[in-house]
């Protein structure tokens, strides 16, 4: 895509990418190769691949990762820091560049239920420094933004400040939590600007394709489903395909408007289907 890799030009073409989590099961693992078929032709810029908390999926992880690379579209592995040492991060970064990976998402990730330790690394900022000092350049390291704050923020003030930081100790992009609200987007792209965070702030989509799935994400993740649309879900009882119908039509709204005010880009949540995200891609004609 046209200046994508040059985030200063003025008006960059925007970049789609998606993301999967590493399958647990074999019948896991065709059905994500099978979503991928279905996805790749679109063309994303590049995939992330989550990982589990206290790195329960670190080699799953890996293996999605390099599989994909084989495929021809460019990785990310999620990187969480959680739980973990400096010699463990900095071994997954060297398995990382053995299998030539080039991008990252590094997060703090969640502390498994159970475990009292936090480990060296206490936020994503401290990972990201870690990540440049080990590696230098080599990486391109994406972090996660909280339009509607982090659920475990003091004050949105001080979430902001964490997220410039993080930002300022080496990130060269960040991805959104999923949010259906665009204003709080904006809100957030503006107070991180003034804070001299110049790095694209790419918005996370969500498709909607399962009421209860979603609330209780939202619930955990801190993202507010406004009331209408609760309200309306909720309303349409077991018929999952009123229930898709309207959720397509509402994130497919949200990316409307999105990219009508110039986003850098949207990266869709596929939960490791192809249908919601597919159907969407076509209905925005990208």
């Amino acid at each position: 895509m046209s200046g994508s890799h040059d985030n200063r030009t003025i008006m960059t073409q925007p970049s789609f990418s998606f993301e999967f989590f590493p399958p647990k099961t074999a019948e896991g693992a065709e059905k994500l190769r099978a979503t991928r078929q279905q996805l790749f032709p679109l063309g994303p810029k590049f995939v992330s691949v989550t990982f589990g908390a206290g790195g329960s999926t670190q080699q799953g992880t890996l293996d999605t990762v390099v599989e994909i690379q084989r495929e021809g579209v460019e990785a990310a592995p999620h990187l969480s820091c959680v739980g973990s040492t400096r010699d463990n991060i900095r071994e997954i970064l060297q398995t990382y560049r053995q299998h030539g990976i080039r991008h990252i998402v590094a997060l703090r990730g969640d502390l498994p239920s159970g475990m009292g330790e936090i480990g060296e690394f206490r936020y994503a900022s401290e990972l990201v420094e870690f990540i440049r000092a080990e590696t230098g350049e080599w990486f391109h390291i994406e972090v996660a933004a909280y339009p509607e704050y982090h659920p475990q923020a003091k004050s949105p003030r001080l979430d902001l400040e964490h997220f410039a930081h993080k930002v300022k100790a080496g990130a060269n992009a960040a991805i959104t939590q999923y949010f259906f609200n665009a204003d709080a987007y904006f809100r957030f792209v503006d107070d991180a600007s003034r804070l001299g965070v110049d790095v694209p702030i790419v918005p996370g989509i969500m498709p909607i394709t399962n009421y209860s799935q979603m609330m209780r994400f939202s619930e955990m993740c801190g993202a507010e489903v406004p009331r209408w649309i609760a309200k309306r879900l909720e309303g349409f009882g077991d018929d999952r395909d009123s229930i898709r119908a309207f959720g397509l039509d509402v994130v497919t709204a949200l990316c409307e408007r999105l990219l009508a005010q110039g986003v850098p880009g949207l990266h869709f949540y596929t939960l490791n289907a192809a249908s919601a995200t597919k159907a969407m891609w076509q209905r925005l004609g990208l």
